[in-house]
């Protein structure tokens, strides 16, 4: 059996607010296989953000337990979650946060600099990316000369470009038309088919329907881990790859 590329026990996250402490995570245990596709919903302060920066390695939690890969980062400092973050995982923001002075293919080798891999290795790896998210002819044009769902395709090769355990994507449709949306979905649809897994965030029941389980977070817990049938018989319908 392969080891879950999310484990959580009790994972926890208090915040002191004066004289009050908000327990904005409490006890949340989760696994997530390799190549699952899950949706992480729930209303505004329910846990969603904090759960996500937890999961993301950009934020440690007061207690409890989280192995990314088997590996445990519950405990680890900046500089090590910095390292796990650049090995482990892609983001995919709602922002884009793209350079906006540099190229496609530039922003999507980025993470691979800081990786210390060579030029030419980068580059390879850059050009292959951009051209499984559809962008191999725009890989020389700057975000100002992209469309918006453009610019989140290459947010999504620059996520890809590491090779991460987990995709993350933080509301990745939420500064997009709706046919940009459902483009953006397709393309998710198609890396996880191809044995990506995938983590959405999403207050979108539609875009949560991508996904082959939905969990719900409320008041810090899990209120609902339920697996999405529609998604699951769209999978099953799919032309094998």
């Amino acid at each position: 059996m392969s080891t879950p590329v999310i484990r959580t026990q009790g994972l926890t996250k208090e915040y002191v607010l004066g004289a009050e402490t908000v327990r904005a995570l409490r006890d949340v245990d989760l696994t997530i296989e390799r190549n699952e596709y899950i949706a992480i919903m729930g209303p505004s302060g329910s846990g969603k953000s904090t759960f996500m920066n937890l999961i993301g390695c950009l934020d440690t939690p007061t207690a409890g337990q989280y192995w990314l890969d088997g590996t445990p980062v519950s405990g680890l400092v900046d500089d090590e979650l910095a390292r796990i973050r650049n090995h482990y995982i892609g983001f995919v923001f709602q922002t884009f946060n793209l350079l906006p002075r540099a190229t496609a293919l530039h922003n999507v080798e980025l993470p691979l600099i800081y990786a210390g891999i060579s030029k030419k290795e980068r580059i390879e790896r850059a050009v292959d990316v951009l051209e499984k998210v559809g962008l191999g002819d725009r890989m020389e044009h700057k975000p100002s000369e992209l469309s918006g769902g453009q610019r989140q395709r290459v947010a999504v090769a620059r996520a890809l470009v590491n090779r991460p355990s987990l995709l993350l994507a933080d509301e990745p449709t939420g500064n997009l038309d709706s046919k940009t949306s459902t483009d953006i979905m397709a393309l998710f649809d198609e890396l996880h088919a191809g044995g990506q897994t995938i983590m959405v965030v999403t207050h979108e029941h539609d875009i949560a329907l991508h996904a082959h389980r939905t969990v719900t977070l409320r008041d810090g817990i899990i209120e609902t881990d339920v697996t999405n049938d529609r998604a699951l018989a769209a999978a099953g319908s799919a032309p094998a790859r």
